[in-house]
């Protein structure tokens, strides 16, 4: 019990102890808390008062700089019142000036205008005495000062003209010549020398009549099978075969000398050898075509046209075979087109297709240059290729350089030495249209066609056509023989004025 007691009271002086200590420790914490917080007032204060100084300081110098831009300000303002002043001052005294000079001009101009009066006056009173002198108005000596000035100008016109064109007619016919002529050096073809016949040769007068037939049943067979006329007459040991289509007068006329030759002439044995020379004929046709195609060098055409271009193996035009023709057009258009630097291989399909229509004129209608055109379009031929068809007669217009290289050729190769033939009927009636085109014209006196229809003179009458005319009438005649006339080659035109002063001595 007593431990107890022990116990408790030392429990309670602990807790009495512990108390105490923490009262004491209590107050001594508050006290320097207290010490700290005077410390930290202080030294606030002593902040506010230094930041009071500073901000004072700043204050001052701020108005001190105000004051100071102000100063400058002011001064400024002073100048440029200064200036504005004195500019015043001169704008008025210039605008002075100008009101004394514009006085000093509406004076002038008053004695300007008094003056222009004057003159006016009298150059009415000049004119007036002119026109009495020279029985003339100001509008005939106008007219006439005029018609002098135009006839001068006409003459020098019509002089320049005539030496351009002769200048450019000699450059143009050296550069041309050169190049026509090597072209046609370069080809070196030869002469056309074969001419399709329908004349058929007998052995005797006796087949004539084997020919005719009894009652003329085998004349009549072979003409309705081959579709030709078959004329009998009395040239000697001959017959002729007749028919547009020369396809078929080919065929015509191979059958009958192979019934010739074998005797057997009776309708069965007839349709038996025509249907065998058809067969022949068309791969003679083909073998043509494939034949000149490799001749001109020419590849990728489709075998329609090919064949087609065959044809003109059995077609002439005034003498000259049309395939041969067309494989030497083709090669001169290659030769010009690589010396002109223009599309070789344009020009050459369009040289060797050039007058294909030809091959089929004889059943369509239409021009041979169009029926070509249209022929080579429908079998997908290039556009350039059937624009050269289409134009080398001027049809239609030409579009590209190897149009005008396929004319050329063509021209080259129809006019050329031993290339046509052309019978004296239609050499008259083509020098008789020339004469006739030219003497169509006012003004001509005289048409002439020389040089075997290569140039016509025109000769015109000097007081109806002056000089500046002669060359428009040239020009004009020219182009009238393009568009009505066909011809190979080309043909020269001259016109002559030639004055002539006559009087006669009594």
């Amino acid at each position: 019990m007593n431990d107890y007691l022990g116990l408790i009271m030392g429990v309670l002086a602990v807790a009495v102890f512990a108390f105490i200590g923490a009262q004491f420790l209590a107050k001594r914490i508050g006290f320097k808390q207290q010490k700290e917080a005077e410390k930290f007032l202080q030294k606030a204060k002593e902040n506010s008062r230094i930041t009071e100084l500073e901000a004072k300081d700043g204050a001052l110098k701020i108005k001190q700089n105000a004051e100071g831009e102000i100063s400058r300000r002011r001064s400024e303002l002073s100048r440029e019142e200064d200036r504005l002043q004195t500019r015043r001052a001169n704008l008025d005294h210039r605008f002075e000036r100008l009101e004394q000079r514009e006085l000093a001009l509406s004076k002038r101009q008053s004695a300007v205008d008094k003056r222009n009066n004057e003159v006016e006056k009298l150059y009415a009173e000049q004119l007036e005495k002119l026109q009495k002198v020279s029985r003339l108005t100001v509008e005939e000596a106008k007219q006439m000062l005029l018609d002098e000035v135009e006839k001068e100008a006409r003459g020098d016109m019509a002089r320049i003209i005539r030496q351009i064109e002769t200048e450019a007619r000699l450059e143009g016919e050296k550069k041309a010549r050169g190049l026509i002529t090597e072209a046609i050096q370069r080809v070196a073809s030869d002469q056309v020398a074969q001419v399709t016949t329908s004349t058929v040769p007998l052995p005797n007068e006796e087949m004539k009549g084997r020919i005719v037939g009894r009652n003329g049943r085998n004349i009549r067979a072979f003409e309705q099978a081959a579709g030709v006329d078959i004329i009998v007459d009395d040239t000697p040991e001959a017959v002729t075969v007749s028919c547009f289509d020369p396809t078929r007068r080919e065929v015509a006329r191979r059958a009958l000398q192979r019934l010739i030759q074998d005797g057997r002439i009776h309708p069965a044995h007839i349709e038996k050898i025509l249907a065998e020379e058809r067969e022949e004929v068309e791969r003679i046709i083909r073998e043509a075509g494939e034949e000149a195609v490799f001749d001109a060098g020419v590849t990728g055409l489709p075998q329609e046209v090919i064949k087609m271009l065959g044809r003109l193996k059995f077609r002439t035009s005034f003498g000259q075979n049309q395939l041969i023709h067309a494989v030497e057009t083709a090669r001169i258009c290659a030769l010009i087109a690589s010396e002109l630097g223009a599309n070789v291989e344009v020009a050459k399909v369009g040289g060797l297709l050039h007058d294909i229509g030809k091959a089929m004129d004889h059943s369509v209608e239409g021009t041979h240059a169009m029926i070509g055109a249209e022929f080579c379009k429908r079998h997908r031929i290039g556009s350039a290729v059937v624009n050269a068809i289409a134009s080398h007669h001027h049809e239609t217009e030409q579009q590209s350089i190897e149009a005008v290289i396929v004319e050329a050729a063509d021209a080259i190769s129809g006019a050329r030495p031993g290339a046509r033939r052309e019978n004296l009927e239609q050499y008259i009636k083509r020098l008789r249209a020339l004469e006739e085109i030219a003497n169509s014209y006012k003004g001509v006196s005289q048409a002439y066609a020389i040089q075997a229809g290569r140039e016509v003179r025109i000769i015109v009458k000097p007081e109806a056509i002056d000089d500046l005319e002669s060359a428009r009438l040239a020009k004009e005649i020219a182009k009238n023989i393009e568009e009505t006339m066909q011809y190979p080659g080309q043909i020269k035109v001259t016109v002559i004025r030639e004055m002539r002063s006559v009087e006669v001595a009594k």
